[in-house]
């Protein structure tokens, strides 16, 4: 992504926060998560979700010698994809350059390896022109003598009902050298899941879209996955208006990893579209050395997404882009965008560098998150080093530098970037066995900070973090502390603490006739009272 124009950031951006205030006016102008800021809100195809970066955790990586063991990226756009959102369903965009930055010499410019995705979309004519998708053996009024029964495979026979289909290519990008994975290979995203007349059998229909580039020992799939962030969002923006007023998780019952004692969580049941990549460890190191032996075993990365500077409309509507690349979302460690900088700057830092992190520097030193903790709850901050409640060097230093890297004083010095940073000699833990608090707050070494997996409830640790020694004791949390009610398939997306097991790591996504929201007060699977806050 080092090939777009590097963007300067104002002068005066000291002079402008110092006039920020913590008023309530200032504090109801977040933008929400998954939204992150107001041009890429408009842009959903573009627009990075979450970003996860671990050792991967399947049964396979478990039980390799540190040597030959994996990790594993994903990035998610696309977000909140309601699973009966039907005739258009969801895809990636053709004119979007989707690509992992990794920074493998914490220099803090991820650019020493970069995987770049780009997808082609094909309309296929179906049996008498059909254009949407054919019927199937699932849907009993349909005759079993059509000879085209659902969609069952990506390519070849039984993918006749793919009428718009996308295809893709994987680029490892080297410097000046670039390598374009998977040669030979005819690689598809797999589609939104219909419903069970369409894609009889979906679950097997997305295995089929995991590919294996035999060379490198590299995997990647692309294609629609269950959402993994759980958060009670409309409680935290607006106004950290939490259910209760005191955002406490008191006693064991409620303090859980498998328990959601009062919060709702926003993205149940809807689906999200998913780039993962899986290398092997010793394929990213900057001396291509396993994680034990090389020089610098924690490396950093971001996801990002680009357009061209120019798109010209023909008279049939059709676009055409040319010109340099231009970065519109970025995004390495969760929530930054949303509750770090604020909504005037959010457009700006999407189009920055992470190396150039230093011209924002001064978001992370007074966050408004923490005034608003505050405000609200009548807590005082005090931070995990020590510092001064309108100083956080702890934020700058788990941010924005990589362990070893001092500050300047209260200055963040260089390098200054903010990248997800990942230890890549630190073990996987089991998915039964993952902490949800991760690396910050519990014994889990191999969670957010250190990286980033779907489980991590990183809207809990940024509360208490960012909160400091008083809302860390008081277990401060939005009250959705588990991933529920996602779907699993036994053999092939089994779960465990709301995760799948198995690469690419996310479930299986809801289906677009069976999936129901359940409003307050309803009954059924998936209920939730709504209940009024708590006094």
């Amino acid at each position: 992504m080092k090939q777009m124009r590097k963007h300067q950031f104002f002068p005066a951006l000291v002079v402008v926060l110092a006039a920020l205030t913590i008023a309530v006016s200032s504090l109801v102008v977040w933008a929400a998560s998954h939204r992150e800021a107001p041009l890429i809100a408009l842009d959903p195809a573009a627009d990075n979700t979450d970003v996860y970066a671990f050792v991967s955790y399947d049964a396979a990586n478990l039980v390799r010698s540190p040597d030959e063991r994996k990790v594993t990226f994903i990035m998610n756009v696309n977000p909140g994809q309601d699973p009966g959102d039907g005739p258009n369903y969801f895809s990636f965009d053709d004119e979007v350059l989707y690509a992992i930055n990794i920074d493998n010499d914490q220099d803090g410019r991820a650019e020493d390896i970069v995987y770049e995705v780009r997808f082609k979309t094909e309309n296929r004519p179906g049996p008498g022109g059909l254009t949407s998708p054919v019927p199937s053996l699932g849907n009993p009024h349909i005759p079993a003598a059509v000879p085209l029964q659902g969609i069952t495979a990506l390519d070849g026979r039984g993918s006749e009902g793919l009428t718009r289909r996308q295809t893709y290519t994987v680029t490892e990008v080297r410097g000046r050298h670039r390598l374009q994975l998977f040669s030979g290979r005819t690689l598809v995203a797999v589609p939104s899941n219909v419903g069970p007349a369409t894609m009889p059998n979906y679950a097997a229909l997305a295995a089929q879209g995991i590919y294996t580039d035999p060379p490198t020992g590299i995997r990647v799939f692309a294609g629609q996955r269950a959402e993994t962030f759980y958060i009670d969002l409309g409680a935290v923006f607006d106004t950290l208006n939490l259910r209760r007023y005191l955002p406490l998780l008191t006693g064991p019952g409620e303090d859980t990893d498998t328990v959601n004692p009062f919060g709702v969580n926003r993205f149940s049941g809807f689906n999200v579209s998913t780039i993962a990549i899986e290398v092997p460890i010793h394929r990213i190191t900057s001396d291509s050395k396993p994680a034990a032996s090389t020089k610098h075993p924690v490396i950093g990365m971001y996801a990002s997404t680009a357009r061209q500077k120019v798109k010209v409309l023909d008279k049939d509507g059709e676009a055409k882009t040319h010109g340099p690349w231009v970065q519109v979302s970025r995004m390495a460690n969760p929530l930054v965008n949303e509750l770090i900088i604020t909504t005037p700057f959010k457009d700006r830092w999407n189009a920055a560098e992470p190396e150039d992190e230093a011209n924002f520097q001064a978001f992370y030193r007074d966050p408004v998150i923490a005034a608003a903790l505050e405000l609200v709850y009548g807590v005082g901050i005090v931070p995990l080093d020590g510092s001064a409640a309108r100083d956080r060097t702890d934020l700058m230093s788990i941010l924005l530098k990589y362990p070893g890297q001092a500050l300047r004083g209260t200055d963040c010095g260089h390098p200054c970037a903010e990248l997800l940073r990942l230890d890549l000699r630190v073990p996987p833990t089991p998915p039964e066995s993952q902490g949800r608090l991760g690396a910050a707050l519990s014994a889990d070494r191999a969670g957010w900070p250190n990286g980033r997996r779907p489980n991590d409830d990183v809207t809990d640790i940024a509360i208490r973090v960012v909160g400091g020694v008083n809302y860390i004791n008081a277990h401060a949390g939005d009250g959705v502390n588990f991933l529920a009610g996602a779907p699993g398939v036994v053999g092939v997306d089994v779960m465990a603490n709301g995760i799948a097991k198995t690469f690419p790591f996310l479930p299986t996504p809801y289906d677009g006739k069976n999936r129901r929201h359940v409003d307050c007060g309803e009954s059924g699977p998936g209920a939730n009272p709504c209940g009024p806050l708590v006094p």
